[in-house]
């Protein structure tokens, strides 16, 4: 996944990660189809797209787990 792609997948909405993990996990399925056909040329690509999962997993849980930071005691 190159810099461009994972600017624009840290500004997706929950809902836009939500479908590209979907989208992505259909892919391996697929691929994986292939592999066992033995028409898959390129067996890095179902590593690829797994690692793609995992970004946009990692984004997903950062953009729905909110952390709220405590006030400081004292400041009254």
């Amino acid at each position: 996944m190159k810099k461009k792609e994972l600017e624009e997948l840290k500004m997706k909405t929950i809902e836009e990660l939500k479908r590209f993990i979907v989208d992505l996990r259909d892919e391996v399925g697929k691929l994986k189809i292939e592999k066992g056909l033995g028409k898959l040329i390129n067996t890095n690509a179902i590593k690829n797209k797994n690692k793609d999962i995992a970004r946009a997993l990692t984004f997903l849980s950062m953009k729905s787990v909110k952390i709220d930071v405590p006030a400081e005691k004292g400041d009254s």
